[in-house]
């Protein structure tokens, strides 16, 4: 039934379609505006009638047709464009009986094109008088209800040009994200950093521990990997001189989909030599909270009814001083003893491989009783070696690295080094990846020689981080989920 009704109304629809075409009127390219809704709001919001009448303000806009109440002679429409919704004022005195009739046969959805006068209601509502008026673009397809929307989220995602037409709430997310972005690119760009482009296409993945999708290039003849992190090509430019380089990069990884996860993803990496992790969580802290201010207007923000302050200096714990806060069975324990993790994996009901060291057996301890835990920001610095293949080992304590993990609201935000600049370090941990993968790891690193081969050539002391720009959007705007950050989510296959 709802089916057939919809196909009702887009024949309707199409059968004025084909009214129009005869009359030479479907589809003009000719229509430019010169103002948009929004702006004129913001504009003109405060003049009074008598202002406006004094000095008439013209105006040229271009929107969709969102409402319509029409009342004899005269009818009153809301049209809405990017930056927001404006109503008009239609009369047949102004346009004319043709023109006006065409205005009452018109749907919403349908795109038009008017000119008009700026005025005040008497009701006080800024409005553009209309004097000419033409359908731009016919929508051959109804939107939804006014009071019900896009109700079911995977609708909303597949078809995310219906969302954004009829959800306020969608175009904030993405103002805000949109807002985000270009706040962290201007903090770097004003810091002195370049802006790189690294390939998507690499014959052997790097820069993170994940499973990659794999494709094939037939000319070559050779296999590719997409990639799962951009690390390895910009510390190579380090290398190259780029002392200070970004990238705001998607990233590929074949695993599971979850609120948190997607794989087709955003991230920003930053690299600066002669800089350590220290200084890079104060940059990291930094740009989140200039983010933050240029995003919302404040750092003071609410996130799923818990309230977080951005603007207070980030808290820093290292891996086994939160391990320890959060469990008091461990409090006194050696943490470095692997039978001891071995007895706390058991009691937590998780796996605990033979293979694993302590320092994977304890970072599975810290994922489960603690991370979820992290409501504010939070650095958890000093992670082991074991899981940290990328990063330089620790002055004082060579069994933990420089390394420092953001979290925030339960979940990690960024993950950043000093990096390892020792080749033969390097090499050496890559050679042990190569024996997890061998051993049946899937998201175990490759061994990539022309890297080392760069180290070889000497790259300064430098420190990296990673920056989720899909989890800080979602953090910002309020979302619980990640698909709802992301334009274009994975779905399945939608049934036919």
């Amino acid at each position: 039934m709802v089916d057939q009704e919809l196909n009702d109304q887009m024949q309707v629809r199409r059968d004025k379609l084909g009214q129009w075409r005869s009359e030479g009127h479907a589809y003009p390219n000719g229509f430019r505006r010169d103002a948009l809704a929004g702006d004129l709001q913001e504009r003109y919001g405060d003049m009074d009638a008598t202002a406006l009448e004094q000095e008439p303000i013209e105006a040229r806009l271009g929107g969709r047709l969102m409402s319509r109440r029409v009342m004899g002679k005269a009818s009153f429409a809301d049209i809405q464009d990017q930056s927001g919704r404006i109503q008009l004022f239609v009369s047949r005195d102004n346009l004319g009986e043709e023109v006006y009739a065409r205005f009452k046969g018109l749907d919403l959805g349908d795109i038009i094109g008017v000119d008009g006068i700026l005025f005040r209601t008497k009701t006080g509502e800024l409005s553009l008088k209309v004097h000419s008026l033409q359908l731009l673009s016919k929508a051959l397809r109804p939107l939804p209800e006014k009071w019900h929307g896009l109700a079911d989220p995977e609708t909303r995602f597949r078809q995310r040009y219906v969302d954004l037409i009829v959800t306020e709430a969608t175009r904030r997310t993405f103002q805000i994200r949109a807002e985000t972005v270009a706040a962290l690119r201007d903090g770097l760009r004003q810091r002195g950093f370049y802006e790189a482009e690294t390939p998507m296409m690499q014959p052997v993945p790097g820069g993170a521990t994940a499973r990659p999708f794999v494709t094939h290039h037939h000319a070559l003849d050779m296999t590719l990997y997409l990639r799962i992190a951009p690390e390895l090509y910009l510390k190579r430019l380090v290398v190259g001189g780029i002392e200070q380089v970004f990238e705001i990069n998607r990233n590929f990884r074949n695993e599971g989909i979850s609120t948190r996860h997607n794989p087709e993803f955003t991230m920003l990496e930053w690299y600066e030599a002669y800089a350590d992790h220290v200084r890079a969580m104060d940059l990291t802290e930094t740009l989140i909270r200039a983010a933050a201010q240029a995003a919302l207007g404040t750092t003071a923000i609410s996130y799923q009814g818990l309230e977080i302050d951005l603007g207070k200096p980030f808290h820093r714990l290292t891996v086994t001083e939160s391990v320890r806060a959060h469990n008091p069975d461990l409090a006194d324990a050696d943490l470095r003893d692997p039978a001891v993790l071995a007895a706390k994996l058991a009691q937590l009901h998780l796996p605990c491989q033979p293979a694993w060291g302590w320092g994977k057996r304890l970072i599975e301890i810290f994922e489960k009783t603690v991370e979820g835990h992290l409501q504010q920001p939070t650095f958890i610095t000093e992670y082991p070696l074991e899981v940290s293949p990328l990063a330089r080992r620790n002055d004082l304590d060579p069994e933990v690295t420089d390394r420092f993990e953001l979290m925030i609201a339960g979940r990690e935000l960024a993950n950043g080094f000093s990096e390892l600049n020792d080749p033969e370090d390097q090499s050496a941990r890559f050679r042990a990846q190569v024996e997890a993968k061998d051993a049946g790891d899937e998201e175990a690193m490759f061994f990539d020689a022309d890297y080392i081969r760069a180290l070889e050539y000497g790259m300064p002391p430098t420190a990296g981080v990673g920056l989720g720009i899909d989890r800080l959007v979602m953090l910002l705007a309020d979302q619980p989920s990640i698909r709802e950050v992301i334009l274009f989510p994975h779905l399945r296959p939608e049934q036919s």
